[in-house]
């Protein structure tokens, strides 16, 4: 299994049935769908290269909410609903999710189309976002999509607190067992220069105090996956660690990031933990709306960060593990696209491990197997005597031809897991 896994028969089709119950649920007068594209373009523009025209309250604004609810509301589910069933989130009876710059009830709305195990758990949302318009929308269509899915108009157990207000409001309530931010910080430190890395390591751990109220939560970080947002990421890996925290995913160690982003001392960028996969599971019509915005999607790319709790990790992260097991494995996860090596008919794909960076090469048909996302398992990397590293990037290879190679699951190894949690009833 991988991180990014298939997306399942059920959730396709939940998904497929998005652009349709949006329409109903918020319809438009045929003038203003006329329009739509140029709004959904105008919309992209503002949140890239126009984002000093934004302003604040944007999502306020009537034809903007249209154009985020059609278009990118869908292709954040679609991202999410990639990830969430590959992540061990551990939700049981009566626990609190607490959700950072809601939106229109984005992660919500994602964990219910693609974890239809937690659709009959009893959970509380703790939903807060400055634009109380996007809040109300996202319950109507919440209700709309659980009404569509159940065929019942009070069919679900989850239950909405809605707040709208700054993200640093306090979260009243019973401490949460999730806290989670999708696509929340990436406003927060746009205006940073490019390369101050300093200023976004400084603004991080301010984030990172927000995420941490509640010492038993688990965090849940996913941001685009561009070059900046990995950055952020990697910041926020080392923030969290500070506190306690250790990476459960998609890091397999919790030594140092081989993947920190931002620019060397030499002025080169530097390489950025990041997942991408392909879009032809997302909805026709949304594929259509797309194209028709001038904006098509073949592929869709993500960067987050799945840590545990301090009360279960320990106040203090430990020490990284040795490199290689006792049984002589490395565990590797798997980040990049295949792509041709040098000298030969090889490919190879991009790694993270606690050596750092791992280039594993072998044949087309063994490189194409490990998908990105997946996790897997050197068992002969102890055996190398003399560790051999790739002239171009630096990296440790790892030759699959060579070495036997077992699958191992999505999450961190054993001992950097948080440990099980005891199923609660009631509130």
């Amino acid at each position: 299994m991988t991180l990014i896994t298939d997306l399942a028969p059920a959730a396709g089709c939940l998904l497929d049935a998005v652009p349709l119950l949006i329409d109903r649920t918020f319809p438009l007068a045929e003038r203003f769908k006329k329009k739509l594209p140029q709004s959904i373009a105008e919309l992209s523009r503002l949140l890239t290269s126009g984002r000093g025209e934004r302003g604040a309250s944007y999502l306020e604004k009537p034809e903007m909410l249209q154009a985020y609810l059609r278009y990118f509301l869908p292709w954040n589910l679609y991202r999410l609903s990639r990830l969430l069933p590959g992540l061990s989130l551990e939700l049981c009876e009566g626990d609190a999710v607490t959700d950072l710059g809601s939106g229109p009830l984005t992660l919500p709305l994602a964990l219910w189309i693609s974890r239809p195990d937690l659709r009959s758990v009893p959970l509380e949302f703790r939903c807060i976002d400055r634009a109380g318009a996007v809040l109300r929308a996202g319950r109507r269509f919440f209700a709309a999509l659980a009404e569509f899915t159940t065929g019942a108009e009070t069919g679900t157990p989850w239950r909405f607190k809605t707040a709208a207000a700054a993200l640093g409001a306090p979260v009243r309530g019973k401490p949460a067992a999730l806290v989670t931010a999708v696509n929340v910080f990436n406003e927060l430190y746009e205006d940073l220069p490019y390369r101050d890395h300093a200023g976004l390591a400084g603004k991080t751990r301010a984030y990172a105090g927000l995420l941490c109220r509640d010492a038993e939560s688990s965090v849940l970080v996913v941001e685009p996956g561009v070059p900046r947002a990995g950055e952020f990421i990697a910041c926020l890996r080392t923030a969290l660690a500070e506190k306690g925290r250790l990476p459960l995913a998609p890091c397999p160690h919790a030594g140092p990031c081989p993947c920190p982003g931002g620019f060397s001392p030499g002025g080169k960028k530097t390489r950025w933990c990041h997942f991408a996969f392909d879009t032809a599971g997302a909805p026709a019509d949304l594929h259509r709306l797309s194209a028709a915005a001038g904006i098509p999607k073949e592929r869709a790319a993500l960067s987050f960060l799945f840590s545990g709790s301090a009360k279960r990790s320990g106040k203090t992260a430990p020490a990284a593990r040795p490199a290689e097991t006792a049984e002589g494995g490395l565990p590797v996860r798997v980040l990049s696209d295949p792509f041709p090596v040098e000298g030969g008919n090889l490919y190879g794909r991009y790694g993270c491990s606690e050596k750092g960076l791992v280039l594993v090469r072998g044949e087309k048909s063994r490189i194409g197997a490990l998908v990105p996302g997946s996790l897997f398992t050197a068992e002969s990397v102890a055996q190398t005597r003399a560790e051999t590293r790739d002239r171009k990037s630096g990296a440790f290879i790892i030759d699959i031809g060579a070495a036997a190679v077992r699958t191992a699951g999505t999450a961190a190894p054993a001992s950097f897991r948080a440990g099980p949690r005891k199923r609660r009833t009631g509130s």
